[in-house]
């Protein structure tokens, strides 16, 4: 059954509660991993996500809280003995740099190591990051103080629309993405550079036309101020909630 799950909900600062924002995407065929935070191989085995499954890896920026788990879990596959390659993909800037960190790891001289493709994605609207009999995920450049994307999310036998913001200002590229999907995930950090308020967020749920919204990438334990509830509600009238560590989004 099609579904989302939330490995990680909190910004740049987690607490105990709340990891670094990372989620996977599970389709009939496909288990994608976007961004890759904390302990990967734990999150997955929390979810109840085996990693042999894991297909793929969407990278959506090079900062460290949603890349700095991707050592861990190269490493953490090798030694408990995947062999079934594994696809990354990500913009030529974040892409570029992932593979000079683990040129750091000397990873080239791991023994037996099992394959991976990177693929870069060029940094134009609504590019076409994979399209598989069941899934199809589509990525834009966003507005944030790196190279980043947000994506838009389609699983076709449930005829069902995830879009995701990633960490980014109000901007019309996520108004796109978003446009008429079931659910949107948008960060909620704050009204800063780079960065989206809840109410920034309600604003482009209810521009996009989404079925509900949920908050993502927002301040956590002694960071958190305000009701972000209530500031999206102020701009949007649908469903709207807070996501939160191992939450499951069903279709």
């Amino acid at each position: 059954m099609p579904k989302v799950i939330i490995l990680g909900s909190s910004n740049a600062i987690p607490d105990l509660q709340h990891e670094n924002t990372h989620l996977v995407v599970v389709s009939e065929e496909r288990v994608v991993m976007v961004d890759c935070a904390g302990n990967p191989i734990l999150r997955l085995q929390q979810a109840g996500i085996d990693f042999h499954t894991l297909t793929d890896l969407i990278l959506t920026h090079f900062h460290p809280d949603h890349v700095s788990g991707v050592p861990l879990l190269l490493m953490n596959m090798w030694l408990m003995g995947r062999q079934r390659p594994l696809n990354v993909y990500g913009l030529h800037y974040t892409l570029d740099r992932v593979e000079r960190l683990m040129g750091f790891y000397n990873w080239s001289e791991w023994p037996n190591f099992f394959p991976v493709a990177f693929y870069r994605l060029p940094a134009g609207e609504m590019t076409t990051v994979m399209d598989e009999s069941d899934l199809k995920i589509f990525a834009s450049p966003v507005r944030h103080l790196m190279p980043t994307i947000g994506l838009r999310i389609e699983f076709k036998s449930a005829q069902k629309v995830v879009a995701y913001s990633c960490d980014t200002e109000p901007c019309a590229q996520v108004i796109r993405l978003a446009e008429g999907a079931d659910v949107l995930l948008h960060e909620a950090s704050g009204a800063q550079s780079g960065h989206s308020s809840a109410a920034q967020a309600g604003d482009i749920a209810r521009q996009a036309e989404v079925g509900s919204l949920y908050l993502i990438h927002y301040p956590t334990g002694s960071y958190q101020t305000g009701d972000l509830l209530t500031e999206a509600r102020q701009r949007y009238s649908g469903p709207v909630a807070l996501a939160t560590d191992f939450m499951v989004i069903q279709f």
